[in-house]
């Protein structure tokens, strides 16, 4: 698709002017870098990172039974969700397989709405075909606000000491004590937010939802704010790296409409114990039969990088695949995810992953490969 024919976020002209690479992701213009990949990383682990996200589907949901029917359509529990917090679920189909990650805040009705689902957003019009299959009971109603709003992600050990100097939270809350997987509303630089502290990088940090003429102005606030620490504008390339480190989930390599939320280790958000949810049945099966493969992590030797779909060997035959793979910039070691026989996914077993015709020696890790240091 050319450039002119994709979706633009409200960003899309300071990216141009910053010189940004733009690729085609998921139907949307993004910036994949400014300059270097590496460099944007690095700046993230050590200072601070700023992305624009407002690709990510923004799905408002009002009325007074909509979190009981969104209840219905996700793994975790949302119904009984507090004012305020988030919470990670997925959503599944009838055999298991993930229809999409999202992250579901619980809001106030006072803002018109009860519910807000964060999608990804090569999923946002699917997912608007699932709700809308699986209609909202009478009275609910779902509004697809992605067009309205924008979404700005700033994280880094450095993010919410520098974003606190520009946010004031409802209540009088100062930013520092928002705890993680809430939101708040408020102002930043004095535009109204929706701030969250969640992110997708494995550092802390932010969120923020603003409307989509303002997102500009808050963007350049925190950025000029950041300044004096060494922060940067982020792409697409360093959110990839950043998220492999942490080994969180990217929608189409660790998860797919054929992977389910148990081979990806993602039981967490997955209530069982729930009434009843699409794709529960066949996940409780699975649960009882045992999974098949299991998502690991691996450490190749050398520098040579692993690829999505890149067989896993184990004495020469295949016993998996590759999810996502990369030289990882923090750790100065080639990592990979991958979806493995569940007898090879013990920490310490040796395995191999053929990259093109060399069987390159790995060894089953821990997860994530990467955690921040704790203050």
């Amino acid at each position: 698709m050319a450039q002119n024919d994709l979706l633009k976020t409200p960003l899309h002209d300071w990216h141009v002017g910053a010189g940004a690479r733009l690729v085609d992701f998921a139907g949307w213009s993004m910036p994949v870098q400014y300059r270097s990949i590496v460099e944007e990383h690095v700046a993230c682990r050590s200072a601070a990172g700023l992305f624009d996200i407002s690709h990510m589907g923004r799905l408002y949901l009002r009325g007074d039974r909509a979190g009981e029917w969104l209840d219905g359509l996700v793994t975790n529990r949302v119904a009984t969700l507090p004012v305020g917090r988030a919470r990670y679920a997925l959503i599944t189909n009838e055999r298991g397989g993930t229809k999409d990650d999202v992250l579901v805040y619980r809001l106030t009705e006072e803002q018109g709405y009860g519910y807000l689902v964060v999608v990804n957003a090569a999923n946002r019009e699917k997912i608007l075909g699932w709700f809308a299959e699986h209609g909202p009971p009478s009275g609910v109603d779902v509004v697809d606000r992605t067009f309205e709003t924008g979404m700005i992600a700033f994280q880094g050990p450095k993010a919410v000491e520098v974003a606190h100097r520009l946010t004031e939270l409802e209540g009088g809350l100062p930013l520092a004590e928002l705890r993680y997987y809430r939101s708040a509303r408020g102002r930043v630089a004095g535009v109204p937010a929706l701030v969250s502290r969640t992110g997708y990088t494995g550092e802390d940090g932010i969120e923020v939802i603003v409307n989509a003429d303002r997102t500009q102005e808050v963007w350049e606030a925190l950025l000029e704010a950041a300044k004096d620490v060494g922060a940067r504008p982020c792409g697409l390339g360093a959110r990839d790296t950043l998220r492999l480190e942490a080994a969180l989930p990217l929608y189409g390599h660790e998860l797919t409409e054929e992977i389910t939320p148990l081979e990806a280790r993602l039981d967490f958000a997955v209530k069982l114990d729930k009434p009843d949810f699409i794709g529960k049945e066949a996940l409780v099966r699975q649960r009882a039969e045992g999974v098949s493969r299991l998502r690991v992590g691996l450490v190749l030797e050398g520098k040579r990088i692993a690829r999505q779909d890149m067989p896993v060997l184990a004495s020469g035959q295949k016993v998996g695949f590759v999810s996502s793979g990369t030289f990882a910039p923090t750790l100065q070691k080639s990592i990979a995810m991958a979806f493995v026989q569940p007898g090879y996914s013990t920490q310490g077993s040796q395995l191999a992953v053929q990259v093109r015709q060399q069987a390159v020696s790995a060894t089953v890790v821990e997860l994530p490969f990467y955690k921040r240091p704790r203050s």
